[in-house]
């Protein structure tokens, strides 16, 4: 028979490869050595580090993208008026 692709057992044993992780399980890893201080410090370094990975956009870019964001809400603004405006004058014709 063939194996499963991604398979962690050896062909002539057939148990894992690393039978002291399945014995003992896992703790957590680094969180299991700190107190809640040090877990919190651990999270607040990794939040900075994923900002540094952010790409920011430019002065220009930030006021394109704003622009285009204030263009489309004024446009879905109107949109929406000409809509309700129509359906009340449509209540206005029916009921009343």
């Amino acid at each position: 028979m063939t194996e499963a692709l991604g398979s962690t057992a050896t062909p002539e044993s057939g148990r894992p490869e690393d039978e002291e992780t399945t014995k003992r399980g896992r703790r957590g890893g680094k969180r299991a050595k700190k107190g809640p201080f040090g877990r919190l410090a651990l999270f607040y370094r990794q939040i900075i580090a994923e900002l540094r990975k952010v790409v920011w956009p430019t002065r220009n870019q930030l006021s394109t993208y704003t622009s285009v964001v204030i263009v489309f809400v004024v446009i879905m603004i109107g949109i929406v008026t000409v809509i309700d405006y129509g359906f009340n004058n449509a209540i206005k014709y029916v009921f009343g």
